[in-house]
Protein backbone atom coordinates (compact mmCIF):
# COMPACT_ATOMS: atom_id res chain seq x y z
CA UNK A 1 0.00 0.00 0.00
CA UNK A 2 1.16 3.54 -0.78
CA UNK A 3 0.36 6.45 1.51
CA UNK A 4 1.27 10.09 1.10
CA UNK A 5 2.65 11.90 4.14
CA UNK A 6 1.07 15.35 3.85
CA UNK A 7 4.04 17.41 5.02
CA UNK A 8 6.73 19.57 3.44
CA UNK A 9 9.09 18.81 6.35
CA UNK A 10 11.67 16.31 5.06
CA UNK A 11 12.82 15.61 8.64
CA UNK A 12 9.35 14.34 9.51
CA UNK A 13 9.31 12.14 6.40
CA UNK A 14 12.63 10.59 7.41
CA UNK A 15 11.40 9.85 10.94
CA UNK A 16 8.17 8.34 9.58
CA UNK A 17 10.03 6.05 7.17
CA UNK A 18 12.21 4.76 10.01
CA UNK A 19 9.18 4.23 12.28
CA UNK A 20 7.25 2.33 9.61
CA UNK A 21 10.19 0.03 8.79
CA UNK A 22 9.08 -0.78 5.24
CA UNK A 23 5.57 -1.91 6.30
CA UNK A 24 4.29 0.16 3.38
CA UNK A 25 5.55 2.89 1.05
CA UNK A 26 5.46 6.54 2.06
CA UNK A 27 5.19 9.07 -0.75
CA UNK A 28 6.15 12.71 -0.27
CA UNK A 29 4.06 15.63 -1.51
CA UNK A 30 6.79 16.30 -4.06
CA UNK A 31 6.54 12.73 -5.36
CA UNK A 32 2.80 13.09 -6.01
CA UNK A 33 3.22 16.52 -7.61
CA UNK A 34 1.53 18.47 -4.81
CA UNK A 35 3.19 21.87 -4.52
CA UNK A 36 0.80 23.93 -2.36
CA UNK A 37 1.68 25.11 1.14
CA UNK A 38 -0.44 23.35 3.73
CA UNK A 39 -2.14 25.70 6.21
CA UNK A 40 -2.33 25.26 9.97
CA UNK A 41 -5.20 27.56 10.88
CA UNK A 42 -7.01 25.47 13.49
CA UNK A 43 -6.64 25.93 17.26
CA UNK A 44 -5.79 22.30 18.07
CA UNK A 45 -3.32 19.64 16.97
CA UNK A 46 -6.27 17.46 15.98
CA UNK A 47 -7.73 20.23 13.82
CA UNK A 48 -4.48 21.14 12.05
CA UNK A 49 -3.62 17.52 11.39
CA UNK A 50 -7.05 16.80 9.90
CA UNK A 51 -7.02 20.02 7.88
CA UNK A 52 -3.75 19.14 6.12
CA UNK A 53 -4.81 15.57 5.34
CA UNK A 54 -8.20 16.74 4.02
CA UNK A 55 -6.60 19.20 1.60
CA UNK A 56 -4.28 16.59 0.10
CA UNK A 57 -7.06 13.98 -0.09
CA UNK A 58 -9.51 16.42 -1.70
CA UNK A 59 -6.96 17.57 -4.32
CA UNK A 60 -5.45 14.18 -5.17
CA UNK A 61 -7.67 11.32 -4.00
CA UNK A 62 -4.53 9.58 -2.71
CA UNK A 63 -4.76 7.91 0.73
CA UNK A 64 -2.73 10.11 3.03
CA UNK A 65 -1.86 11.08 6.56
CA UNK A 66 -0.73 14.30 8.19
CA UNK A 67 0.52 15.20 11.61
CA UNK A 68 0.65 18.17 13.90
CA UNK A 69 2.91 18.24 16.91
CA UNK A 70 3.13 20.50 19.91
CA UNK A 71 5.54 20.86 22.79
CA UNK A 72 3.42 21.23 25.92
CA UNK A 73 5.23 22.70 28.93
CA UNK A 74 3.53 22.11 32.28
CA UNK A 75 4.66 25.34 33.97
CA UNK A 76 3.43 27.38 30.97
CA UNK A 77 -0.06 25.85 31.03
CA UNK A 78 0.67 23.72 27.98
CA UNK A 79 2.39 26.39 25.89
CA UNK A 80 3.63 26.61 23.23
CA UNK A 81 1.32 23.71 22.26
CA UNK A 82 -0.44 24.13 18.92
CA UNK A 83 1.65 27.27 18.32
CA UNK A 84 5.00 25.48 18.76
CA UNK A 85 6.25 26.15 15.22
CA UNK A 86 5.41 29.87 15.43
CA UNK A 87 5.88 30.49 19.15
CA UNK A 88 8.16 33.49 18.62
CA UNK A 89 6.14 34.76 15.65
CA UNK A 90 5.01 33.57 12.23
CA UNK A 91 8.31 34.36 10.49
CA UNK A 92 10.54 33.00 13.27
CA UNK A 93 12.71 29.90 13.09
CA UNK A 94 13.41 27.11 15.59
CA UNK A 95 16.28 29.04 17.17
CA UNK A 96 14.03 32.01 18.00
CA UNK A 97 11.33 29.68 19.35
CA UNK A 98 13.85 27.94 21.61
CA UNK A 99 15.26 31.25 22.83
CA UNK A 100 11.79 32.51 23.77
CA UNK A 101 10.89 29.27 25.54
CA UNK A 102 14.13 29.26 27.57
CA UNK A 103 13.57 32.92 28.45
CA UNK A 104 10.04 32.15 29.65
CA UNK A 105 11.38 29.31 31.82
CA UNK A 106 14.43 31.20 33.12
CA UNK A 107 13.37 31.28 36.77
CA UNK A 108 11.06 28.24 36.67
CA UNK A 109 12.01 25.05 38.53
CA UNK A 110 9.30 22.82 37.07
CA UNK A 111 10.73 21.83 33.69
CA UNK A 112 8.25 19.01 32.94
CA UNK A 113 7.03 18.89 29.35
CA UNK A 114 5.71 16.55 26.73
CA UNK A 115 5.73 16.34 22.97
CA UNK A 116 2.30 15.39 21.65
CA UNK A 117 1.60 14.37 18.07
CA UNK A 118 -1.75 13.79 16.43
CA UNK A 119 -1.74 11.91 13.11
CA UNK A 120 -4.81 12.07 10.86
CA UNK A 121 -5.26 9.29 8.31
CA UNK A 122 -7.67 9.48 5.37
CA UNK A 123 -8.61 6.35 3.45
CA UNK A 124 -11.41 5.90 0.91
CA UNK A 125 -13.58 4.38 3.65
CA UNK A 126 -12.98 6.81 6.50
CA UNK A 127 -10.96 9.18 8.63
CA UNK A 128 -8.95 8.17 11.68
CA UNK A 129 -6.69 9.83 14.27
CA UNK A 130 -3.81 8.50 16.37
CA UNK A 131 -1.95 10.17 19.23
CA UNK A 132 1.62 9.80 20.45
CA UNK A 133 3.12 11.36 23.58
CA UNK A 134 6.71 11.48 24.85
CA UNK A 135 7.20 12.94 28.32
CA UNK A 136 10.39 14.64 29.46
CA UNK A 137 11.91 17.88 30.71
CA UNK A 138 13.17 21.09 29.16
CA UNK A 139 16.94 21.50 29.47
CA UNK A 140 18.57 24.79 30.46
CA UNK A 141 20.66 24.92 27.30
CA UNK A 142 20.91 23.32 23.88
CA UNK A 143 22.42 19.83 23.69
CA UNK A 144 23.10 18.07 20.39
CA UNK A 145 23.01 18.85 16.68
CA UNK A 146 20.58 16.23 15.30
CA UNK A 147 16.84 16.46 14.94
CA UNK A 148 14.90 19.67 14.46
CA UNK A 149 12.59 22.08 16.26
CA UNK A 150 12.87 21.89 20.04
CA UNK A 151 14.90 18.64 20.01
CA UNK A 152 18.09 20.25 21.43
CA UNK A 153 16.32 21.27 24.66
CA UNK A 154 14.08 18.23 25.21
CA UNK A 155 15.34 15.40 27.42
CA UNK A 156 12.94 12.42 27.32
CA UNK A 157 12.19 10.70 30.62
CA UNK A 158 14.56 7.82 31.37
CA UNK A 159 17.29 8.98 28.98
CA UNK A 160 20.55 10.87 29.39
CA UNK A 161 20.53 12.27 25.84
CA UNK A 162 18.37 15.00 24.36
CA UNK A 163 16.41 14.22 21.19
CA UNK A 164 19.09 16.19 19.31
CA UNK A 165 21.84 13.92 20.67
CA UNK A 166 20.08 10.80 19.38
CA UNK A 167 20.38 9.41 15.89
CA UNK A 168 17.20 9.00 13.85
CA UNK A 169 16.80 5.32 14.80
CA UNK A 170 17.18 6.00 18.52
CA UNK A 171 14.64 8.81 18.36
CA UNK A 172 12.23 6.66 16.31
CA UNK A 173 12.11 4.14 19.15
CA UNK A 174 10.55 6.61 21.58
CA UNK A 175 9.37 9.73 19.81
CA UNK A 176 5.82 11.02 19.93
CA UNK A 177 5.59 10.98 16.13
CA UNK A 178 6.86 7.39 15.91
CA UNK A 179 4.37 6.27 18.58
CA UNK A 180 1.46 7.79 16.66
CA UNK A 181 2.66 6.40 13.32
CA UNK A 182 3.17 2.92 14.78
CA UNK A 183 -0.46 3.04 15.99
CA UNK A 184 -1.44 3.93 12.41
CA UNK A 185 0.54 0.94 11.08
CA UNK A 186 -1.09 -1.44 13.61
CA UNK A 187 -4.50 -0.13 12.59
CA UNK A 188 -3.81 -0.69 8.90
CA UNK A 189 -2.46 -4.18 9.48
CA UNK A 190 -5.32 -5.21 11.76
CA UNK A 191 -7.79 -4.05 9.16
CA UNK A 192 -6.06 -6.04 6.40
CA UNK A 193 -5.18 -2.97 4.39
CA UNK A 194 -1.46 -3.73 4.12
Amino acid sequence: MKLCFATNNINKVGEARVAIENEFEILTLQEIGFVEELPETKNSLEGNSAQKAEIVWNRTGIPCFADDTGLEVEALNGEPGVFSARYAGIACDSQKNIELLLENLKSVKNRKAQFRTVVSLILPDGRYQFEGITKGVILNQLQGKNGFGYDPIFLPDGFSKSFAEMNIKEKAEISHRAIAIKKLVRFLKSNARV
